[in-house]
């Protein structure tokens, strides 16, 4: 683990002063119980299927995984040299935690999962995410999503 005191300067820097999107405020709302959400995973882990694009450095896209992916077929391009792969290469759910998510779908803990799970490369700067965050919304909003987990890496 790097802590950001501990970082070359450049690097601090380039971390701590990079532009940030602008956003409106938005009210928080009560979403319905968890039993009753639908819940998609969206991972910053750079995953995606064999057959799609891998990531490139700098060009804010995501990738869509279908609920119904092979998973042994996910791979990932994350970019950063920094990234430490084994976690995932010893087990998916530390960076897409798919199976932890259906086991609470049987135990009925949620409502139901989602047709559609989403990747980002995490080493994306956050201005270059704005506009396909926006375009994300919309494309859970018509999956019904209602929660997501967050697999931030």
């Amino acid at each position: 683990m790097v802590f950001l005191k501990d970082m070359p300067e450049a690097a601090y820097e380039r971390i701590v002063n990079q532009e940030l999107p602008e956003y409106g405020e938005t009210d928080c709302v009560a979403g319905p119980p968890l039993a009753e959400r639908r819940i998609a995973i969206i991972t910053t882990a750079g995953l995606h299927r064999r057959e799609d694009t891998a990531f490139k450095m700098g060009v804010g896209e995501y990738r869509i995984i279908p609920d119904d992916t092979d998973m042994n077929d996910l791979i990932m391009s994350h970019i950063s040299n920094n990234f430490d792969r084994t976690g995932f290469q010893q087990d998916l759910n530390i960076v897409f935690p798919i199976e932890r998510l259906r086991e609470l779908d049987k135990a009925d803990e949620i409502g139901s999962v989602a047709a559609y799970h989403y990747a980002f490369m995490g080493a994306t700067p956050p201005t270059d995410q704005a506009a396909v965050a926006k375009d994300l919304a919309g494309l859970l909003k018509g999956d019904n999503v209602t929660g997501v987990i967050l697999a931030g890496v």
